[in-house]
């Protein structure tokens, strides 16, 4: 069985070593639990984005950048593939670990989460738990975290604190501009898993989104980095799943009743309460399936550049 903790910690300590290199800070506690930040006290960069998105993915993707355009304006893209879509997308970036000790909150991704099977319900879908010594979580988080968080973190994974490793990285940073848009493949395995699809049966995905602007407000950067995918999400699957067809209509974001508008401010209207926006917005914006057993290819959905532009800031 494939170990992503064991997959990740090597670009961890890639990190570690070249933490100049990657304009990222290195940290040990005394407990010996080592931090990363990726963005709160340092610029990061594209290079720490890709670090960053390749420990979320569990060392299971590949992360390359090009220039694109939206209508007229050029625009960085970020283009992930991975040829295990289920366990380095749900099993690994999924954001589904609420870390929350007194005063410190953080999303948690990464392979730790495998280990503190959070959700437990996700691991008995796919199939998959890890075995490892050390525990790689990626946090998105405007702070560091302190030794009672790593030690919780340690508990939950059922590891010594000592081999706990967290990169930190608020939305509003360079490397939480790139992390989010990097979770566009991500986004289309969580909703067929959502929809109930055996996301087993996809073999290989690829998928593209726009890089957003960094802005200077965490909300205002969580409407542009979601809207990322939303949007301009463009994803590729492949799969051995004649049932798709039953699921089409029902993977792009456009079906979504809160589609058309820009995320923040649905976000808003919402009084920033997530638990208040139909989570069937949360999908790419355009989905292409080749299914292997009846040789045909499927595509849905369709970008939306101008919404797109208009959360960038570009309209």
């Amino acid at each position: 069985m494939i170990s992503i903790n064991e997959l990740a910690i090597e670009t961890f300590e890639n990190l570690v070593e070249f933490s100049e290199d990657f304009n990222v800070a290195y940290h040990e506690l005394d407990s010996g639990a080592r931090i990363i930040d990726c963005g709160i006290s340092v610029t990061g960069g594209y290079a720490a984005g890709r670090a960053f998105t390749d420990i979320c993915m569990g060392g299971l993707g590949e992360i390359n950048f090009r220039m694109g355009r939206i209508l007229e304006v050029p625009i960085p893209f970020i283009e992930v593939s991975t040829d295990f879509p289920a366990i380095s997308c749900l099993g690994s970036q999924k954001a589904g670990w609420t870390v929350k000790v007194g005063n410190y909150f953080a999303m948690g991704s990464g392979p730790a989460r495998a280990l503190s099977l959070k959700p437990k319900h996700t691991y008995e879908v796919i199939e998959y738990e890890d075995d490892s010594d050390v525990a790689v979580i990626a946090l998105e988080s405007d702070h560091l975290p302190n030794g009672e968080v790593m030690k919780y973190i340690a508990n939950e994974c059922n590891v010594d604190v000592s081999n706990v490793c967290a990169v930190v990285a608020p939305t509003a940073s360079i490397v939480g501009s790139i992390q989010v848009a990097g979770r566009c493949v991500e986004t289309a395995i969580y909703k067929l898993n959502e929809l109930g699809f055996d996301t087993k049966k996809i073999t290989a995905a690829i998928g593209s989104a726009p890089i957003p602007p960094i802005k200077n407000d965490a909300k205002k950067a969580m409407g542009t980095t979601n809207d990322a995918t939303i949007y301009h999400g463009q994803i590729h699957l492949t799969m051995d799943a004649p049932e798709i067809r039953d699921y089409l209509d029902k993977i792009p974001s456009n079906k979504s009743k809160g589609y058309g508008k820009p995320f923040y401010e649905i976000f808003k209207e919402a009084n920033f309460d997530f638990y208040q926006i139909d989570t069937s917005l949360f999908s790419p914006a355009e989905v292409t399936i080749n299914e292997l057993h009846d040789g045909v290819v499927y595509h849905v959905g369709a970008v939306n550049p101008e919404v797109t532009l208009q959360s960038f800031g570009y309209l």
